[in-house]
């Protein structure tokens, strides 16, 4: 299948999109990173399906998902949303891949309910993340224009905060058609909801909401890739080696010269995952 259907379902009062890639294999959910949407893992997509059925969910607030209560971004709730939507997709048991955020969802909900998580691929996230990654990532969401005057330069933007990022001019603007929505007034603003900015800009509550990961790394049953960006600010060396020390199945790969986060369709990233997932 070369383009996605677009599904919509219902979770918690609220319209959650989809992307269905089709396939007949055992099904994997992809969640996006903090401002990402279901269309970070196209590249993926295009090379899993249909030996595996591909899916990549639009968190609440993000993408073509409807914007949720202000107080509803947070990780328990994304946790909780990921299950209903499970339940209402009739999926008992999946693998997921998660960038950044989507991989700290998926380790919280991989430890809440394990019998449904089948093995786990976390790109460039891990129990600890690096404070400088974190203080970059709140200075650049937080103080982001709210408005450009057209999609070239949205991408000149995204390339500037995004360091090591492997892609081509024309694959970039495609990821930026994804993540921009014409405004009213003209030009274009982001698809995501703007008090998640906001609450990047309240790091005391942000820190007090963040769990203890460790632990819950440990205990996870099910096998674990982990795909570290080799200049990533948020996944340290260490943390990646740490990972793969302490964690009951764990195996990393590094994508050289790739900042925070790796796209999936580098060919060290897309080899290992294949390889993870057992598709020639």
């Amino acid at each position: 299948m070369t383009q996605p259907e677009r599904v919509f379902t219902e979770v918690d009062g609220l319209r959650l999109h989809h992307l269905d890639w089709g396939g007949s294999g055992p099904p994997v959910v992809c969640l996006h990173g903090l401002t990402g949407n279901a269309h970070a893992f196209d590249g993926l997509a295009r090379s899993l399906a249909p030996a595996l059925r591909f899916l990549s969910l639009d968190v609440r607030g993000r993408g073509d998902s409807e914007w949720g209560p202000p107080e509803g971004y947070q990780l328990p709730r994304y946790v909780a949303d990921l299950g209903i939507w499970l339940d209402a997709l009739h999926l008992d048991r999946v693998a997921l891949v998660g960038t950044s955020m989507g991989g700290i969802i998926s380790m919280l909900f991989a430890a809440a309910q394990p019998d449904r998580v089948e093995r786990l691929v976390l790109n460039d996230i891990g129990p600890a993340i690096d404070p400088r990654g974190l203080e970059r990532i709140r200075g650049y969401v937080g103080t982001a224009p709210e408005r450009f005057p057209d999609p070239e330069a949205a991408a000149e933007w995204f390339r500037e905060n995004y360091p090591g990022l492997r892609a081509s001019d024309e694959q970039l603007l495609a990821m930026i058609g994804h993540a921009v929505k014409p405004l009213p007034e003209g030009g274009f603003g982001w698809k995501y909801d703007r008090a998640i900015r906001q609450a990047m800009n309240e790091p005391a509550a942000a820190a007090a909401a963040a769990p203890e990961l460790w632990p819950i790394a440990e205990a996870l049953r099910g096998p674990t890739l982990v795909v570290r960006g080799g200049i990533s600010d948020i996944l340290s060396v260490e943390t990646a080696s740490e990972m793969t020390r302490r964690m009951k199945d764990c195996r990393a790969v590094e994508v050289p010269g790739v900042g925070h986060a790796p796209l999936l369709g580098e060919p060290e990233a897309l080899r290992a995952v294949r390889d993870f997932f057992g598709v020639g």
